[in-house]
């Protein structure tokens, strides 16, 4: 692909060790943007976490409202792995885009798959083809992180998820834009276990985790047993709390450790 116009905020004048992107995307055939936090990292081939956001959300929400850096940053001084964070936009659809190829509105998953992960590499100096992937989310963003994880398994070496959404009928709890709306070329598309049984034999390790208070709970027990029905690895967790960003402050760390896990059994 060829991003056509890149703009990228200046160190000098930015928060910390955070870079901000407007990326002109050739799928979405308009701007979107992207945070990054360890932008400025020395290292090299350091992994890249992508974390999608949910409805309502953008590429700002995990710094400000979830603070995700300070938890990293917390985690780093206990001895985590360093990761580049990567934090892009949905792309601005509606309240939410559910980050799918939407037939008639743009193709949102390969503004994630494609678009994002080509900026960040071609401005994060220590981010390179050799860095690992992974991909996480939250409600809307775990279901990104789950359907694109499963449906590009070459592209990612773990997949976390925090009270996904588990299939596209969820939506309707949080948005009142016709379900009929995100229909896409491919029947199956939106399915996760569609995807996740399609690529079987190559899916990354897996973990997701609600809380029992959650809106989203009852889906989640009901994705996880068609998991085990169709024999696929994964980890699931119930915790205590709500579909509320001090549930995902907190539980991030899980996600951290988890990748971090994953980098120390490459190395």
């Amino acid at each position: 692909m060829t991003i056509l116009r890149l703009e990228v905020s200046n160190p000098d004048y930015s928060r910390e060790n955070t870079q901000t992107l407007t990326v002109y995307s050739s799928h979405l055939k308009r701007r979107a943007d992207v945070s990054i936090y360890n932008a400025q990292s020395t290292g090299e081939n350091v992994p890249v976490v992508i974390l999608l956001h949910g409805v309502y959300g953008n590429n700002w929400v995990w710094m400000d409202l979830g603070g995700v850096h300070k938890v990293y940053e917390q985690l780093r001084q206990e001895g985590l792995s360093e990761f580049v964070l990567v934090m892009p936009s949905d792309g601005g659809l509606w309240d939410g885009s559910a980050y799918l190829p939407l037939e008639d509105h743009g193709n949102y998953e390969q503004w994630i798959v494609d678009d994002v992960i080509t900026a960040v590499k071609k401005t994060v100096n220590a981010v390179s083809e050799s860095s690992n992937v992974y991909i996480t989310g939250l409600s809307m963003g775990g279901y990104g992180a789950l359907r694109l994880g499963a449906k590009y398994p070459e592209l990612f070496s773990g997949i976390s998820a925090h009270s996904a959404i588990t299939k596209l009928d969820d939506l309707k709890h949080f948005t009142e834009t016709p379900l009929n709306q995100y229909q896409c070329n491919n029947s199956n598309e939106s399915d996760i276990i569609y995807w996740l049984n399609n690529n079987k034999n190559n899916l990354p390790p897996l973990r997701l985790d609600c809380g029992a208070e959650d809106t989203l709970f009852e889906s989640n027990l009901n994705f996880v047993e068609q998991l085990k029905s169709n024999n696929i690895e994964h980890h699931f967790e119930s915790l205590s709390g709500c579909h509320e960003w001090p549930y995902w402050h907190k539980n991030v760390a899980k996600t951290f450790h988890f990748f971090d896990s994953l980098e120390n059994k490459k190395a």
